[in-house]
This record gives C-alpha cells, structure tokens and sequence, in this order.
C-alpha cells in the first residue's frame, strides 16, 4: 500500500539537499520511536520517496516553491501505515531542512495491475554494496548491464522477503526468475550529454555516516507477479527503509486518481489540529 502524505510548504523557497533521504530517514525514525511501539519502532520493512513539488536548483540544493509538497510512504502493513502516520499528524509543524512542513491530508494511491514483466523508473537511488566504517566498497560501480547487478539485487530482496514474514520457504523457492534489463538507450544518452546515473550518496546507520553508490535508471524487471508487488510496495536493494530504491511503473501518470486515506488522527485533534 502506497500513501502520499501531503503537506502544506510555510515558507516558500527554503531548501533541503538535493539528496535529502537521511533527512527524512531520521524524521520518520523518530516518529516512530515517538509512538513507543517496539514493533513498530524495530521494523524496516517500508520504503519512502524524496520530498515532491515545484522546485529549482542552487549550491546549497533543491529550493521549493509550491504551496504544498508530498511524500510517498509504502508498506505492506497497514497498521504500521497507520501508526506512522497517527504520530506524524501529531506535530502541529515538521521541519526537514530549512523547510517548515505542516501535514494536511493523506492520499491513497490506487492498486496496480502487475505482471511477469514491469518497466519501472526508479524515484530514488538503488543501492547494490553495503558499504563498511573507513572502507570505499559502498562506492563500488557496478555496470547495470551485468549479470552481477542483478544478481546482487536478487540477494538482497530474497533476504528482505523471507524476513518480511510474508511468505514461506516454498513460495520463495519458485521465485528463482529475476531479471533486471537496464535501458540501454536511456544510459547512452545520459552519457552522451555528460551526466550521470550513478551517484554517491550519503547514508547513516547508527549515527555512523557512510557513502553508498546509487543508481538512477528506468529498466525493465522479469519476475513473478509476488515478487513485483513486493518490491513496489518495499522497494528494491539495500536500505530502502532509509528512503533509497523506491520504485514507479513507467508511463504511469503522475496525476492518477487517488482517493482519501482514512486514519486514526485522534492524537492530531486533540494537540488542537
């Protein structure tokens, strides 16, 4: 399930970094661990976008200009859908950046039909090689034209699936089809007009930082319809409980129908909401 969290932006302009993942990561952290749920508190199984809306770059990273901004936030588990987001509307105001945020409304995006086979563009990095303290795997550049690509991806998301709790040992033996196919028209002209796909981005763990190496690229994904669904609600590669490797269907319109999340905001009503 896949809910976009809008927010109305109180001082236009402000800025974030253009990478701002750490940001939120540590936001939604503590909002979690505000709520005082272990469960809750403990799990890592949900995935979340960059902050959305009208914006224009500068040195010191992604100014906003529009009047609200919004925040995809994914998971399988609606209660924890709805635990976060009965703690985030408890704030009268968040700050990310230099950015004034007050929640307003939560949107449901609608289902999707999923295939065998899904061309997706990645609406945050994906990151293949947990990095080490003092140590440049992290940054380690893969071709996404490899088998190795894929084969590190497949790694990881069988770790996720199986520690999701979400399936059990039978169903994750006939999940053995994965094939990330890059497109390899879209990595040449990115690389004809000299920019990039595949960045360093920093990450903390543990109040540790890090530097991982992140991919930007829209591809085409053979796998079961099970595996599909996973990984767009969960996202895909490392650390996607820290905002990296979130996903969306290619063509898709951004505008699509949506429709009212309902939830528990009584902790919003009675801080005076």
């Amino acid at each position: 399930m896949r809910v976009r969290i809008v927010f109305i932006l109180k001082n236009k302009g402000s800025h974030v970094p253009f990478h701002h993942q750490y940001l939120l990561a540590q936001l939604i952290k503590g909002i979690m661990v505000r709520g005082g749920e272990e469960h809750f508190i403990n799990t890592n199984v949900y995935n979340f976008s960059g902050l959305k809306g009208q914006t224009k770059i500068s040195r010191n990273g992604l100014h906003f200009y529009s009047s609200r901004v919004t925040l995809v936030f994914s998971a399988t588990d609606r209660e924890l859908i709805d635990y976060f987001l009965k703690h985030l509307f408890s704030f009268p105001q968040i700050d990310v950046g230099s950015m004034m945020l007050i929640p307003e409304c939560v949107e449901m995006e609608g289902e999707v039909e999923l295939g065998d086979v899904m061309k997706f563009v990645c609406i945050s990095p994906l990151v293949l090689v947990k990095p080490s303290f003092n140590d440049d795997r992290g940054k380690r550049f893969i071709l996404p034209t490899t088998d190795t690509f894929s084969d590190l991806l497949y790694e990881s998301l069988m770790i996720r699936m199986e520690k999701s709790g979400q399936f059990v040992a039978e169903e994750l033996e006939q999940f053995y089809k994965f094939q990330l196919v890059p497109d390899k028209d879209y990595l040449a002209r990115i690389q004809d007009q000299q920019k990039k796909f595949a960045r360093i981005y920093p990450l903390y763990d543990q109040d540790v930082k890090y530097e991982v190496r992140g991919y930007t690229f829209p591809f085409v994904l053979y796998a079961a319809p099970e595996v599909q669904k996973f990984i767009i609600t969960n996202g895909l590669g490392l650390y996607t409980h820290k905002g990296f490797g979130m996903l969306d269907i290619a063509g898709a319109d951004p505008g699509k129908k949506t429709q009212k999340y309902e939830f528990d905001n009584s902790l919003a009503q009675s801080s005076g909401q």
